[in-house]
């Protein structure tokens, strides 16, 4: 029997960018009681309360004890405290501000060259780069754009793909890792889900084999690839439905 249960959150608890369904909130919820359960995601910290944290109504305080998350690929952990009844920072490793100047001069360059900077498809206050502290994030129509819109933009990722491959030629420094619908997360090299997942095998005292992962884009060049290359066992994903599914059966097996 594992004893993590790990997560990519867009496309695997979610339909991108909105709050996980109830039928997930649920089944987290009873999986609590059983596992460390532990979403790593490029998301922002505020995000991962939008989409998890807040859709848990049910979850007492000490459940969320059991709750991980890894923020921008693990670069970020936060923890919950039940006496303090708040979420508490373990680490973070923020890129400096010359790295964040950088990496968003060849995002910016790579997409305008190519003909995918949409700035006018973006809404008032929303953002195309995005600095997460240690990580830049590229979201080619934004944060707040509708999801068919996002699904239609690049569902074969042969856009970013391009843009990946420009920003490797204008920042070779860093990395560059396909996600969600629209987005490419950068980082410097290493401070991808293989950083945040050694980090969580640290926190949570365990080893590989007692994790078991689940993702959507384990494909070679997606961020979920390099927790299949660490050699965790990983169930691969198309959407929220799947993850459900497979979570009935895990609880099922327990019952």
């Amino acid at each position: 029997m594992k004893k993590v249960l790990a997560f990519d959150v867009d496309q695997t608890l979610n339909i991108a960018k909105t709050p996980i369904p109830d039928e997930i909130a649920d089944l987290l919820t009873q999986c609590l009681d059983h596992f460390e359960i532990c979403p790593i995601s490029g998301q922002k910290f505020d995000q991962f309360l939008f989409q998890i944290v807040d859709q848990l109504k049910d979850a007492k305080p000490k459940q969320l004890e059991h709750l991980h998350l890894f923020v921008a690929q693990g670069t970020q952990y936060y923890r919950y405290d039940a006496k303090k009844k708040d979420w508490q920072q373990v680490y973070n490793y923020p890129l400096t501000d010359a790295q964040v100047k950088k990496i968003t001069e060849a995002i910016e360059t790579a997409a305008k060259e190519l003909g995918y900077w949409e700035q006018d498809k973006v809404a008032e206050g929303d953002e195309i780069i995005e600095n997460r502290l240690s990580q830049v994030t590229f979201s080619a129509l934004g944060q707040k754009a509708g999801t068919e819109a996002k699904y239609a933009w690049d569902p074969d990722c042969k856009k970013r793909e391009a843009i990946v491959k420009r920003c490797k030629e204008l920042a070779p420094e860093f990395d560059y890792e396909i996600g969600g619908t629209t987005s490419i997360n950068a980082v410097t090299p290493g401070m991808n889900k293989v950083f945040g997942m050694t980090h969580l095998l640290e926190e949570l005292k365990v080893s590989k084999e007692d994790i078991l992962y689940f993702g959507d884009m384990t494909q070679p060049g997606g961020n979920d690839y390099p927790v299949v290359q660490m050699g965790i066992e990983t169930i691969t994903v198309r959407n929220h439905e799947d993850t459900a599914y497979a979570l009935r059966g895990i609880l099922g097996l327990i019952k």
